[in-house]
């Protein structure tokens, strides 16, 4: 599904959207995509779409609360992620419900472990399917060296 996701952004970031959900889906079964990981690519995007368009930076305001994390975000989020989260929040990347909403898409792969490299890479969709503007600095950390060959 992580290959879907990476399509996605290397396809349509630029055009700040992606298609609708039929034509998305031919065209993810056109460039060979498994139609098992396409249906669980679409069912993982229409959460983020369904639960993310109230969670911008913007309505937000900063948090002096501290976040506990429930068992099974801690068995999902490896300590990597779980840090690199409140790195992004300290620095002001994301908002408060951003990064539940990250955690949230995190826990839904229903995936035993999600590690740093996975969790950018659902950063940057959150981001933008929220039309948030990023930072080329921002956006140079959240792709991975994994992911750079995708995007050149």
């Amino acid at each position: 599904m992580f290959d879907i996701l990476v399509f996605l952004f290397e396809n349509y970031f630029h055009a700040g959207a992606y298609p609708d959900q039929e034509t998305l889906s031919k065209r993810l079964s056109a460039a060979g995509f498994d139609s098992r990981d396409i249906s669980q690519a679409l069912t993982w995007l229409s959460g983020l779409e369904r639960v993310g368009r109230s969670g911008t930076r913007s309505n937000s305001l900063p948090s002096k609360g501290f976040r506990f994390y429930t068992e099974p975000e801690l068995i999902t989020l490896t300590a990597e992620a779980r840090g690199f989260l409140l790195f992004l929040e300290s620095a002001g990347v994301i908002s408060v419900l951003q990064r539940e909403l990250i955690i949230e898409r995190v826990v839904a792969l229903d995936e035993p472990a999600v590690d740093l490299d996975k969790v950018k890479l659902i950063v940057l969709m959150v981001l933008w399917n929220q039309n948030e503007t990023l930072d080329s600095l921002v956006l140079e950390e959240l792709i991975s060296p994994n992911q750079e060959r995708y995007l050149q």
